[in-house]
């Protein structure tokens, strides 16, 4: 997805927000801004939001002297999600759709983003719209399908917390899954310790990226990935940034789940109002 002109405020509230989880005092606050404005004024043609995000993110791990700015909110909301596995797991068990009711369950879960949201995450409120809403894109049948003739499936994860959610749904697909997560701290996306943190390895195997880029920068991303995502049969890409990343490749292999945060997104998803729930192939 490109860059728009409103996605530019937005870099520097994030720039902002990081710096401050980072525990930099006004003066480093400052820096991180103007470093942030440079990195806007020298954007590289075709640049996605997820690859201008990650440039300013590592001014501010250099600025701060922190490796991970996010670590304690990661573990705080890996813990909270933890707590309602068991009803997680109970409520995709109650509908007559279980594969719809855990794509359901692993999109509530998508809530739990501090790139658009570090405000107040209402878990409950979000399972309880989500379960109940309609698909604003639906490519469930197509999905259902796809799921069929793959012989494994690849997971591209997004948030530390949503990876519990992703738990919960992973044995409803019913073939194995490789779970692909971060190289390093990005925002508070998974790497491979919120991962084992969240107990993933008891339902799938772990892949790093090997790139700290949110979503999924192929370029930057590591061999062993990139030939994990040429040979995967289906691909489930979780959140904005794998989104922005990846749509508008036409690979029909890739299906989005992610509920829309920004305004940006909602309007390149064809007018979409923010909080509505998306579960489309790239096409």
């Amino acid at each position: 997805m490109q860059v728009y002109l409103d996605c530019y405020p937005c870099f520097l509230r994030q720039a902002l927000e990081a710096s401050r989880f980072a525990g930099l005092d006004p003066e480093g606050q400052r820096k991180v801004l103007l470093g942030a404005m440079e990195v806007l004024q020298d954007l590289p043609h075709g640049a996605t939001p997820p690859a201008i995000a990650w440039r300013i993110h590592k001014k501010i791990r250099r600025l701060s002297g922190t490796a991970d700015p996010y670590e304690e909110v990661k573990k705080t909301w890996t813990a909270r999600a933890l707590e309602l596995l068991p009803r997680l797991e109970a409520l995709i068990e109650e509908g007559p759709d279980r594969l719809e009711r855990a794509l359901r369950v692993a999109a509530a879960g998508n809530i739990i983003d501090f790139g658009p949201n570090a405000g107040a995450i209402d878990l409950e409120e979000t399972l309880e719209r989500v379960l109940a809403g309609p698909f604003a894109r639906n490519s469930l049948e197509d999905f259902r399908e796809a799921l069929e003739r793959a012989s494994w499936v690849l997971l591209l994860a997004d948030n530390a917390g949503e990876t519990v959610f992703d738990r919960a749904m992973i044995p409803r697909l019913g073939k194995p899954v490789t779970y692909a997560v971060k190289g390093g701290p990005i925002l508070n996306d998974a790497t491979l310790e919120d991962a084992r943190a969240a107990g993933l390895e008891e339902v799938a195997t772990l892949l790093s990226t090997g790139c700290d880029a949110a979503g999924t920068e192929l370029d930057l991303s590591s061999e062993a990935f990139r030939k994990a995502f040429r040979e995967a049969p289906l691909i489930l890409a979780k959140g904005q940034a794998q989104y922005e990343t990846l749509s508008g490749r036409g690979d029909e292999r890739v299906y989005f789940l992610l509920q829309v945060k920004c305004p940006v997104i909602g309007r390149d998803l064809g007018g979409l109002e923010p909080g509505s729930l998306v579960f489309a192939r790239d096409a």
